[in-house]
């Protein structure tokens, strides 16, 4: 589908989507619990219909009740047949982990941008811990599980906290507890802390260190529960630099206490000079003259799309550093947002970790989205600027937030769609 984006005035309130990370987290919780649990506004999107597709083939029944689902886990079987990840680099990572615990033969495979994104490391630390799990070198991974031992497993702190957050849902259901021991430097840091949080609430305690190197997890039981969503901070991204550049735009549904990485925006929107109000749930964001900002952006990688945007149009030059991950995304999104931003003029430079953006008056043009639902969403920002804008493969933002470009128009944006 093409989108093509006129400019525009931006005005209205509008609803953050549930997030798509604390919706994966509390699935694989609810899988692991004995019972019956209850997850509360559900994000309803492909990432997250990919765990539950992968859940419900080895046994996870999943059901709908008035806007919740009903997860009755606890027992595993073996699938009939491969679990399909689609693009989902969650369920990916969390399900070869708890793949572990089914007794027999898991195959899981992936969409095409998946297989460049790592599994290795994990597939490696789970032979450490006695598993039977082999990869082809892309993101096809093959697990003989049945009873998991536990013990001590390593792995690499800068390369994705999903991976250590798969070893966390599982390491209370090994035998002998589990050691989880990461080698610095340490990266996203908050989504470990999510997965943490979300593991308590399902009754599991992990003991850490206080250098967060060493996560200590002794055999529990995880309990049924109901389980509320959040706003997701991510999504909301857009939405808030959508108003500081282009009008006006209350975002609510919104938890100023959450410890969602992308929470960072709020930091970031005020330093660059932002007009924004806070209260209760939700934030307003206007429009204001933008200055340019220096950001690390090491523990909220999935800002950059959103924070590039907002340096192009920021007077000065912007430094974004901690971005050398974001090269392994659903694009390599350094070299997306290099493209996009330059194809609408804007000075831009890289290095391997650090993007330099001198702000200027983007101009319109056509914005390959690499199938990447972030670069897709982040080009609508100096889209409504510069009008004269089309985002190509713009369905991409199914992936997290399927009502997105419904979400843009009701806020005055104008839209039109080419199913071509």
């Amino acid at each position: 589908m093409r989108v093509t984006i006129s400019q525009s005035m931006i005005s209205g309130s509008i609803q953050a989507p549930s997030s798509k990370s604390y919706t994966l987290r509390a699935l694989m919780c609810a899988a692991l619990a004995d019972g019956l649990s209850e997850i509360e506004s559900p994000l309803y999107a492909d990432d997250t219909e990919a765990g539950r597709e992968a859940l419900g083939k080895i046994g996870v029944a999943i059901s709908e009740k008035d806007g919740s689902w009903l997860v009755s886990g606890g027992s595993f079987r073996q699938p009939d047949s491969e679990l399909f990840c689609r693009d989902s680099a969650g369920t990916l990572r969390f399900m070869t982990a708890i793949c572990s615990l089914v007794p027999g033969i898991c195959r899981l495979t992936a969409g095409l941008s998946l297989s460049r994104r790592p599994i290795a490391p994990l597939v490696e630390a789970l032979r450490l811990l006695g598993v039977d799990c082999t990869t082809d070198g892309s993101a096809a991974v093959t697990i003989r599980g049945d009873l998991l031992k536990g013990g001590t497993a390593g792995l690499p702190g800068d390369i994705s906290s999903q991976l250590v957050s798969a070893l966390l849902f599982i390491a209370p259901r090994a035998e002998e507890g589990m050691s989880i021991e990461l080698a610095p430097p340490v990266e996203s840091k908050p989504y470990i802390d999510m997965t943490i949080d979300c593991m308590k609430k399902f009754g599991i305690r992990v003991g850490r260190s206080s250098d967060d190197m060493v996560f200590e997890i002794k055999p529990q039981a995880y309990r049924p529960a109901r389980y509320r969503v959040e706003g997701d901070w991510s999504s909301a991204s857009y939405l808030l630099a959508l108003g500081a550049v282009a009008g006006d735009v209350h975002v609510f549904n919104l938890n100023r206490s959450s410890l969602q990485a992308d929470r960072e925006i709020l930091t970031l929107l005020k330093r660059m000079g932002a007009d924004l109000q806070v209260r209760g749930d939700g934030v307003r964001a206007r429009k204001a003259r933008l200055k340019a900002v220096k950001a690390d952006l090491s523990d909220c990688i999935d800002l950059l799309p959103t924070m590039a945007v907002l340096a192009a149009a920021a007077q000065g030059e912007s430094i974004l550093s901690g971005i050398s991950r974001a090269r392994l995304k659903e694009s390599d999104r350094v070299a997306a947002v290099k493209e996009g931003l330059q194809r609408m003029g804007i000075p831009v430079r890289e290095e391997r970790d650090s993007m330099y953006i001198t702000g200027g008056r983007p101009a319109g043009c056509a914005i390959d989205a690499k199938g990447d639902h972030r670069i897709a969403m982040a080009f609508s920002i100096p889209g409504v600027l510069a009008g004269n804008t089309v985002i190509e493969d713009a369905e991409c933002v199914t992936k997290t937030y399927p009502d997105f470009w419904a979400g843009l128009k009701g806020l005055g944006g104008e839209v039109v769609f080419d199913e071509q």
